[in-house]
């Protein structure tokens, strides 16, 4: 049949086609050179790296390889059933009521005309309301759906390729804090049954505030366990801002997946170092390197806060944090803080600039929407936790401890360099430029410039290119002090992910159907070879075709369909009309006979 070779032809090009996008798209990472940043290498020579550990015996170093690789990943943001809509909004609410009007099922009295305009307004009711809002409800589901696995396909793809040790994600893992619990259950089992599928929340005996603290974790050690822990951090989307943060919003967060304020602090074997364990001096010139990673709910640290006990308890855990901390002078120590508003910056330093807005007359007037930490609380950042100071009188000459801040909340993402000036006038104040532009500038390696940085992880929505950050850390032997380096990558736009199984459900369907056609046409007995001719779709035969035998006589067929023009009656006449057609050949041959043999003779 034609039809068959049409689609024969089209599976020749969606084949192929298929293959190549769904490789493409699955293995991503690999496409786009995607590797963590290694120690004392270049993006090139750790791509190269990563690449070879999935090559059996192709000589993978893993000494090249950071000892603490964090997979961050921003605001994944799971949508879902709105918080307010009708429930019976996708069961034809209209329609019911239609017949309930047209019937007067409820007893309700109308005479005949009242009866036909409720029933008429109630049928256009169903078809413009109720027809339009049942496929979009269904159009948002599948939307939701395809959103999911395109998020579990950049968590999936880069957790094999790059081989992190652990995993974090930046706050505002659903869409909205107002949901009810019914619903942010029902987003809490996508996150971890398909985005996050395998793995699992940081388990509450490991999660600890630092007065709870008895013993260091060593890096490196569970390392299976850890590679499939999500170290999640509180948005506002989660939980809300300080103004609508509640102590029901921050339970059934603390719930599905985690705490909300802890630290983990874990330090490199000691066999991985030079130190010399002969003298106490040199334990003391060489202290054994440590890793302190704070989890932070900075949502509640502005006022006003509508629940002054939750705004206490994460003051309470910043205090702890605070005094807690090694001494600023002490070497081989990184402290690494992952919460999820940025801290403050000057309009135009990042897409958001500073930002608030209050409720009027509801939650106390708290805090309804922000885009950084005020500058107070930044600054108890920059100076609390990190022990910088713009006076160079106090320990360590305010340089403080080295770390780094991972941030989420800005979806396009921003990476920034805090820094103060302590040879400026007596009103230091603390001011932030581009990391790129601290680097040119140099301003990073100034004397009498502390600085920190602090990234902001692209969000990993499928707007924003379906991003992920690479964190790189290691320790330096020769400095005897830790080093980091952060990398970008991206899959792209969620129309990606649609367009490749839009063309694998096209292909499946091509190759279902021309399977059926096949079936069918090897099912069916051919006995008319002008039908088997029609099947074959190309009106040609491969070699002669001899039909079925009647008599013993044989038409013979040549390959274009046609007959060969001569016609074997194996000495029968069978066929009709044959015994008159022989007959009139013999009388013209006798007819031949005679007049050439009269013409012939001599007169």
């Amino acid at each position: 049949m034609f039809f068959a070779v049409v689609l024969r032809n089209a599976l020749f090009i969606l084949v192929p086609l298929s293959f190549f996008l769904s490789t493409y798209l699955y293995l991503y990472p690999i496409f786009h050179l995607c590797a963590f940043p290694a120690p004392e290498q270049d993006a090139s020579a750790a791509y190269s790296n990563t690449f070879r550990q999935h090559v059996p015996l192709s000589g993978h170093d893993s000494k090249k390889v950071a000892p603490f690789r964090l997979l961050a990943l921003g605001d994944p943001q799971l949508e879902g059933e709105p918080p307010y809509q009708d429930p019976n909004a996708s069961s034809f609410p209209n329609f019911h009521k239609f017949w309930k009007d047209a019937l007067l099922l409820e007893g309700t009295k109308h005479n005949p005309l009242q009866r036909l305009r409720h029933s008429l307004h109630d049928l256009i009711d169903f078809y413009l309301d109720d027809i339009p809002q049942f496929f979009e409800k269904w159009r948002k589901r599948l939307d939701h759906v395809g959103n999911d696995y395109y998020l579990g396909l950049i968590y999936r793809s880069l957790h094999w390729w790059t081989n992190p040790t652990h995993v974090t994600v930046l706050g505002d893992l659903v869409g909205s804090q107002w949901i009810d619990d019914k619903e942010f259950e029902n987003r809490g089992w996508r996150y971890w049954n398909r985005v996050f599928k395998g793995g699992v929340r940081v388990e509450d005996e490991i999660t600890l505030t630092p007065s709870e603290f008895d013993e260091h974790l060593i890096l490196g050690e569970d390392a299976a366990a850890w590679k499939k822990r999500i170290i999640n951090v509180a948005g506002n989307h989660d939980v809300g801002y300080a103004g609508d943060l509640s102590q029901d919003r921050m339970d059934r967060f603390i719930r599905v997946f985690g705490k909300a304020n802890y630290e983990l602090r874990f330090r490199m074997p000691v066999d991985r170092t030079s130190a010399s364990e002969e003298g106490e001096s040199e334990d003391e010139d060489h202290p054994i390197p440590e890793l302190r990673i704070v989890v932070l709910n900075d949502m509640n640290l502005d006022t006003p806060a509508s629940s002054k006990e939750l705004q206490d308890q994460t003051y309470g855990f910043l205090n702890e944090v605070i005094t807690t901390s090694e001494d600023v002078t002490r070497p081989a120590h990184f402290t690494l803080l992952l919460t999820h508003i940025p801290i403050y910056k000057e309009a135009g330093i990042c897409v958001d600039g500073p930002f608030f807005d209050f409720f009027d007359g509801d939650f106390s007037n708290g805090v309804k929407e922000q885009n950084h930490l005020s500058r107070d609380a930044s600054k108890g950042f920059l100076e609390g936790i990190f022990g910088m100071n713009g006076n160079v009188d106090v320990p360590g000459n305010g340089f403080g401890r080295n770390g780094v801040i991972l941030t989420g909340h800005d979806h396009e993402g921003c990476d920034t360099y805090h820094y103060i000036n302590q040879t400026a006038p007596p009103e230091r104040e603390w001011q932030a430029k581009r990391w790129q532009d601290a680097i040119s500038s140099q301003i990073d390696q100034e004397p009498g410039i502390p600085g920190l940085r602090e990234i902001t992880v692209r969000s990993m929505m499928g707007g924003f290119a379906g991003n992920a950050g690479l964190l790189s850390l290691w320790f330096d032997e020769e400095t005897w002090d830790w080093k980091f380096e952060f990398a970008n990558c991206g899959l792209g736009t969620q129309h990606i992910w649609w367009f490749v199984h839009i063309v694998d459900l096209i292909t499946l369907g091509v190759g279902l159907v021309y399977g059926v056609l096949v079936a069918v046409q090897r099912m069916i007995p051919v006995e008319d070879p002008t039908f088997a001719l029609k099947l074959t779709g190309n009106g040609k035969m491969n070699g002669s075709m001899d039909s079925p035998k009647a008599n013993g006589s044989t038409i013979h067929m040549n390959g274009d369909g046609n007959q060969n023009g001569h016609l074997e009656m194996n000495g029968k006449l069978d066929g009709p009309g044959a015994g008159k057609k022989s007959l009139r050949r013999k009388k013209s041959r006798r007819s031949l006979t005679g007049s050439s043999s009269s013409g012939g003779s001599p007169s």
